[in-house]
């Protein structure tokens, strides 16, 4: 896979979604050895989720390197949770992979993910709770 082909697949992942309904595209490109994509997401609820993911192929995978997605209500004024890999936390387990989990100072350890496997943890959450 190449950096084209797996934009591709996240927007193709994106336009799947039951959840999500509008996207905007920020910023986005693709070299020979790595890329970048930003978006903006409005849910099926009205909130608000932006997902940047910086990320490098290697071995025929694309592999994320940096990333920051921030999930919050409609207004943008409530955090519901934010994960990324910013190098705050070097006491945690699985630094510097963290979740910012409903403010900003309730933070947990975290792993590392792409933004195809952050959609699926948003589609979990709506499918597992009445939050719609």
């Amino acid at each position: 896979m190449d950096a084209r082909d797996y934009l591709t697949d996240i927007k193709a992942r994106l336009v799947a979604s039951a959840v999500i309904a509008s996207i905007r595209i920020v910023e986005e490109y693709a070299l020979p050895d790595r890329g970048y994509i930003r978006v903006r997401l409005e849910l099926i609820n009205t909130d608000f989720l932006e997902a940047a993911e910086y990320f490098v192929v290697e071995g025929g995978q694309c592999v994320t390197q940096r990333y920051r997605y921030q999930w919050m209500d409609g207004a943008q004024k409530t955090l519901r949770q934010r994960w990324d890999n910013v190098e705050h936390f070097p006491g945690l387990p699985n630094f510097p992979h963290h979740v910012h989990v409903g403010e900003e100072s309730r933070v947990e350890s975290g792993r590392s993910i792409s933004i195809i496997e952050l959609i699926a943890i948003v589609e979990r959450h709506f499918n597992d709770s009445d939050f719609v």
